[in-house]
């Protein structure tokens, strides 16, 4: 519960500082033409085992970018890395040519029961980042008001998070993510826990959002047909120390629906992601 109140603190810090940049004289125009995230040389080691080594990555801007591979690979270190809630022991991440302290970030924990402050309702804690952020009680509501009505929400968020189901928790932890209004998005497997029928009502709400924003969301997913039915882009790992083993783009239309599923497209890109993927683990 505190560390996942640290690390609400660590991205929010981030939030405000940009704040502060903005109103001192706002950002180059140019940077739209950047990679939204610039990875050169990563070097991540816990203990003697290194997961990544030299690792180089461009994320491209507006795009919903889902990240795959054998398990311990360093999917959710990755996004971990570059949200800055883990360290990292060489390399450079820049944001549009920005480090990250100058932009605003979003993140959805996997946990999402441990992630939600149980003394706190839902309004509260979804609201929570902008009070971290010191911005007035008033504006915190209002703009909490906005978010869930622009959503068009329909859970009691007087309720406390334990009086919620888990695909509701996990609702109000997007809506949390989404309150500081971030250029990225990081999700952490949001939908693992959930049974069959939230996991497709959550992402029909995760599309909806990113169709609706245009932000760029990083998901990381242990499920292969998730993977590929959201993303405009499949990262897929190998092994550590990680490299790249292919960077799929799918760019099937939105919404998606069941339909999605069994189109020519969908089948060709899963089936060939399934193949790198078994290369690299029997590799």
């Amino acid at each position: 519960m505190f560390a996942g109140r640290i690390a609400m603190e660590r991205l929010a810090t981030g939030s405000a500082r940009l704040a502060s940049a903005n109103a001192a004289g706002g950002t180059a125009g140019s940077a739209a033409a950047l990679p939204h995230v610039t990875i050169r040389g990563l070097t991540k080691r816990f203990d003697r085992v290194s997961i990544y080594e030299n690792f180089d990555l461009d994320l491209p801007r507006g795009k919903l970018i889902s990240v795959f591979g054998p398990n311990g690979c360093g999917k959710s270190t990755l996004i971990n890395m570059i949200a800055g809630l883990v360290t990292y022991d060489a390399g450079e991440i820049l944001f549009a040519g920005k480090r990250r302290e100058q932009v605003k970030l979003g993140y959805v924990f996997q946990n999402y029961r441990e992630a939600l402050f149980p003394w706190m309702r839902a309004f509260d804690n979804i609201g929570y980042p902008l009070k971290l952020m010191k911005v007035p009680k008033p504006e915190r509501r209002a703009r909490t008001e906005r978010l869930v009505a622009h959503l068009d929400v329909k859970i009691d968020l007087n309720r406390y998070p334990y009086e919620l189901s888990g695909g509701q928790q996990q609702l109000v932890s997007i809506m949390r993510a989404l309150i500081v209004e971030p250029e990225i998005l990081f999700l952490d497997e949001p939908f693992s826990a959930l049974d069959y029928e939230m996991t497709l009502f959550m992402r029909e709400q995760l599309q909806r959002i990113f169709i609706e924003t245009g932000m760029t969301i990083v998901l990381v997913s242990h499920d292969l047909e998730e993977a590929v039915y959201l993303a405009d882009r499949i990262l897929l790992l190998s092994r550590h120390p990680a490299r790249i083993a292919d960077f799929v783009v799918f760019d099937s239309a939105r919404p998606r629906s069941a339909a999605t599923l069994s189109s020519r497209e969908f089948v060709q890109t899963k089936a060939h992601c399934l193949d790198v993927f078994q290369r690299e683990v029997r590799g």
